[in-house]
């Protein structure tokens, strides 16, 4: 990619590396630290694994932009999104043991082709965009933890 901008962000979670990696993976969970104007959907059978594929669609009324995505990467303790749309990059997301529990490290890597959208996006959704990202990280913590609690 040329010229990306990049978000990048960690949160530091009390809770295992295996439970942060479910909120990541599993469909449900996601939908409780997405923002909720961000609906996640399959394309076939839900799956994290390689090369799986899903949309996601931010619910703007009468747009509805959509980014397909498919799982590039893939590892223990690793998703890689890559994502093609309005925006083309990928969404990497790393969970790193510790004794504290889990560091999540979230990078959002992109390019927005069409200078249009670009000036757009730039002028009036970036800094919305990685206010929510940081916010979504904050969610995800709180889910994590309270399934870490529960599972004791």
């Amino acid at each position: 990619m040329s010229n990306p901008q990049v978000f990048e962000q960690s949160i530091q979670i009390k809770a295992s590396a295996t439970v942060v990696e479910r909120c990541l993976t599993e469909r449900d969970l996601m939908h409780r630290w997405l923002n909720p104007a961000l609906r996640c959907e399959p394309v076939g059978d839900w799956s994290s694994e390689l090369g799986s594929r899903s949309r996601f669609v931010i619910q703007i009324p009468w747009l509805e932009p959509t980014l397909k995505s498919e799982v590039i990467e893939r590892e223990p303790g690793l998703i890689v999104w890559g994502f093609k749309g309005f925006f083309k990059g990928r969404d990497r997301w790393k969970c790193q043991p510790n004794s504290q529990g889990t560091k999540l490290l979230n990078r959002f890597e992109f390019q927005v082709p069409n200078p249009l959208i670009s000036w757009g996006f730039n002028t009036f959704a970036a800094r919305w965009t990685k206010a929510d990202m940081e916010a979504q990280l904050r969610r995800l913590k709180r889910v994590a933890e309270e399934i870490y609690q529960a599972e004791g």
